[in-house]
């Protein structure tokens, strides 16, 4: 785990950096600045292309973690691995670009009643595919060889800081709504084209490939596990986006913009874990290759475990000031209908940061199949309750469907887990934390509002809460890691 902690913190500093820049862009910029419906307008563009980029991918994010151990060989290029990584996607992006027009007036008329802006951009979507679908995979490739931090720089301050300054130029008005969303993709291009760079610095890229290499047996593996992730990403590319989708069709591009802004609290509790999964990620396919599930479930163990740590307090940290931050929000009075999207977006991100690597451990093992049922069956289910819960509860119910379909789809996960892989997460770590939690939360609800500054309130219940946090979990000695740094950072003061 030792690889995973120094990894993690690197890229969690960018991470956080990365949030920070977001918060300013996010609260401070698009709030002030730009309309709700450009807000949605730049949201659901992304959305659109990141969903027709996850089918162009074919699959090859997830099968090359899976194989990539059975070509690694520093000394011949990996065994013309990267060959194969950039084949796929082309054929995919050839494939679903194509199908991207032909359903043209089938994606107009879905939103052309309630967001018939984003119909005058539609065409903007297919260079952002292209960008996404290739970033995200050469991101892959980088993660694969255990190099996360760069990556994470580029994704998270890079792009965030390349995006606030189109965004100012938009607000000072130097560039028109065009102007906007022509920088907004070219945006992503830049970040592919640093990837690529970056990769090319680690390790030789080369074309060349020995179609001998990949035996029979092999090759059936990779064909049957790309096909199944291919049919699975029917269903597992439109869960995420729908949501949003949804609420722009049925809504609006100006609910859709308020949406945004308050999903974007509830994730901002994810950032950290992501340092975590992705340099996990390879230690899990390693273990599974090597038939070692002890050495798999430890890891899950310690990666579920904190995972809920930072997830879960994050999201008290957040929830606890929920009402100041509407306060300081420019236009907050407009943003504050998104105050719970915000809670059920943030309990669904916690479930999700807490039990997601159990779906890792399922996609890199013989049970992977699996995941093709779950699919199928989320999908309907989260078309059911957005169609349901939209038009009685409006954006709220869109999050609380999001929150629903996690619950469900992870109890079903931890089963096949548990059954399938013999993977356990549960700890007496965790118990700790969902305890200590609970009982913050409770304490802060006894604290009366001392002052009707939101920033003076903030710091008053903050830092109470906070110095309680850290206490508990070092006396209840929750996470040895942890007590670890704490223990650290507490001598080196002392010195």
């Amino acid at each position: 785990m030792g690889v995973v902690i120094r990894q993690s913190i690197k890229a969690t500093v960018f991470n956080y950096i990365g949030a920070f820049i977001g918060f300013l862009t996010t609260f401070f910029i698009l709030t002030k600045f730009l309309q709700p419906e450009v807000i949605g307008l730049t949201k659901v563009m992304y959305e659109v292309a990141a969903l027709v980029a996850g089918f162009a991918q074919l699959g090859i994010s997830a099968s090359a973690m899976r194989f990539f151990p059975y070509f690694q060989n520093s000394n011949n290029g990996h065994n013309g691995f990267f060959f194969y990584l950039m084949l796929v996607p082309a054929i995919g992006s050839i494939l679903f670009i194509g199908v991207f027009l032909l359903l043209k007036s089938q994606v107009i008329d879905f939103f052309i009643d309630k967001s018939a802006l984003l119909v005058d951009y539609y065409y903007w979507i297919i260079p952002l595919i292209l960008f996404l679908t290739f970033g995200t995979v050469v991101e892959t490739y980088i993660n694969i060889l255990m190099k996360i931090v760069v990556p994470k720089f580029i994704k998270e301050i890079g792009i965030r800081v390349m995006l606030l300054a189109v965004y100012f130029c938009y607000a000072l008005g130097w560039i028109n709504l065009t102007g906007l969303v022509t920088g907004f993709v070219l945006i992503y291009g830049c970040a592919m084209l640093a990837y690529m760079y970056y990769v090319s610095m680690i390790t030789p890229l080369s074309f060349k490939h020995d179609n001998s290499f990949i035996d029979k047996n092999l090759r059936r593996d990779i064909l049957r596990y790309t096909l199944v992730l291919i049919i699975g990403a029917v269903g597992g590319n439109i869960i995420p986006q729908l949501d949003i989708f949804m609420v722009s069709s049925n809504m609006g591009l100006e609910y859709a913009g308020i949406y945004t802004i308050a999903m974007y609290m509830g994730v901002v509790i994810e950032l950290p874990s992501r340092s975590i999964t992705a340099i996990s990620k390879p230690l899990a396919a390693n273990a599974l290759k090597e038939g070692n599930m002890e050495r798999a479930n430890q890891l899950y163990r310690q990666v579920a475990l904190h995972q809920l740590m930072i997830s879960s307090t994050l999201f008290l940290l957040i929830w606890i000031n929920i009402d100041n931050i509407f306060d300081i929000l420019p236009n907050g009075e407009v943003y504050e209908a998104g105050k719970w999207v915000v809670f059920f977006i943030a309990m669904a991100r916690i479930l999700v940061t807490t039990l997601e690597f159990g779906g890792v451990l399922i996609s890199f093992s013989k049970y992977y199949y699996w995941g093709l049922y779950i699919t199928f069956f989320l999908t309907v289910l989260t078309v059911f309750t957005n169609s349901v819960f939209i038009p009685r509860w409006g954006i709220s119910g869109a999050a609380m469907a999001t929150f629903l379909t996690c619950m469900v789809s992870y109890s079903f996960q931890q089963w096949i887990v548990l059954r399938k892989v013999k993977g356990n997460p549960y700890s007496v770590g965790i118990l700790k934390q969902v305890l200590l939690v609970g009982v913050l939360f409770l304490v802060n609800e006894f604290l009366p509002r001392w002052s009707d500054n939101p920033f003076v309130d903030g710091i008053y219940r903050t830092v109470p809460i906070g110095i309680c946090w850290i206490a508990s979990t070092y006396f209840l000695h929750t996470s040895e890691s942890v007590n670890g740094l704490i223990y650290k950072i507490i001598r080196c003061h002392c010195k």
